[in-house]
């Protein structure tokens, strides 16, 4: 006799939930038993299976048990309610810790619960020395954040796809746009080249799955400011590199205008800004390629990602004290 498999898919053992979301399966056990917090299908042959879901709550749950909440005040929160009671919990540790850190905050917006619970994870978190991730935004899937509205403004958007097409990057850009997300990383399973070059050419960060969590947060880290407090005030109030401003054709534009006037800084500018962009680039795909380099890499991207916004901000100074309208070079 077939199992009923008339359940919402994909669906985990308990032993699968425990490695996912860190919580022992003794206790994820007790959590269901004695406090109701989670309900799994059950198939005919009694096993017990758990949705992406619950994957996510039970992740949720480890966060704020650790932070001193009882489990029997908050067993039976919806995924939301204790969603929201982890950010609440992160803003108010990060003002205790702001006068004796320089912890800064980045907000995030997931599509995708399972990637949703491993970001919510205590162990991805370490991963950051002095930055506090804060997911302001989970949805289900792309269609499903297509139709929602953003809590706020996400400074990094991060989307969980299974197969990658001409469909959904079109749904991808217009998420985009909704959000007002300064960065994007999109992960993938299945994917047609032409449309992952073509996404990785308008900015946005497109990496293969599985990867793993250290892999992920060397990809967030690599768009992230090196030293932000030291750079100059234009950049002092972000924490996320800006995307770039001048593509190859506008910065040869540039560099040919420059020779009509008596200083020569804007040529030398924007030789140097092309030069870091394809570094950052390069760095990017070398961080997709080598997982025993990761860590140089993301840093390489951060750095050479963090001096061509400078030098973007330093060109634009430079072209107001020359009378050079960059509104009027061509793109």
């Amino acid at each position: 006799m077939k199992e009923n498999l008339n359940y919402h898919a994909p669906a985990h053992k308990i032993g699968a939930v425990s490695s996912l979301s860190g919580v022992p399966t003794p206790t994820l056990r007790i959590w269901e038993l004695r406090y109701d917090a989670f309900t799994p299908h059950k198939t005919l042959g009694k096993h017990r299976l758990y949705t992406d879901e619950d994957v996510l709550k039970a992740t949720l749950l480890k966060r704020l048990t650790e932070q001193g909440h009882a489990i029997s005040n908050i067993a039976r929160l919806s995924q939301k309610a204790l969603s929201d009671l982890l950010q609440q919990q992160q803003v108010s540790n990060l003002s205790k810790s702001q006068s004796s850190a320089t912890e800064q905050l980045v907000s995030v917006a997931v599509v995708g619960l399972a990637l949703a619970g491993r970001i919510e994870s205590k162990k991805f978190t370490l991963s950051f020395n002095k930055l506090s991730i804060k997911v302001t935004d989970i949805f289900d899937d792309l269609s499903t954040a297509l139709r929602s509205e953003f809590q706020e403004q996400p400074e990094i958007l991060i989307v969980k796809i299974n197969s990658l097409h001409a469909g959904i990057q079109f749904d991808i850009h217009k998420l985009v746009q909704i959000s007002k997300a300064i960065q994007i990383i999109v992960l993938y399973n299945f994917g047609q080249e032409n449309i992952i070059e073509s996404m990785k050419l308008s900015g946005i960060l497109v990496r293969r799955e599985p990867i793993p969590d250290t892999e992920l947060a060397d990809l967030i880290n690599s768009v992230l400011l090196i030293d932000a407090s030291q750079t100059t005030q234009a950049l002092t109030s972000r924490t996320l590199i800006p995307p770039r401003k001048y593509n190859d054709t506008t910065l040869m534009h540039i560099a040919r205008i420059s020779s009509n006037v008596l200083c020569e800084c804007p040529r030398h500018i924007a030789e140097i800004i092309t030069q870091l962009a394809s570094f950052e680039q390069y760095s990017h795909e070398c961080l997709n390629k080598s997982n025993e380099d990761a860590h140089l890499h993301a840093y390489l991207s951060a750095v050479s990602g963090s001096a061509r916004a400078l030098f973007e901000s330093a060109l634009e100074m430079v072209a107001q004290h020359e009378n050079i309208n960059l509104q009027e070079v061509p793109k």
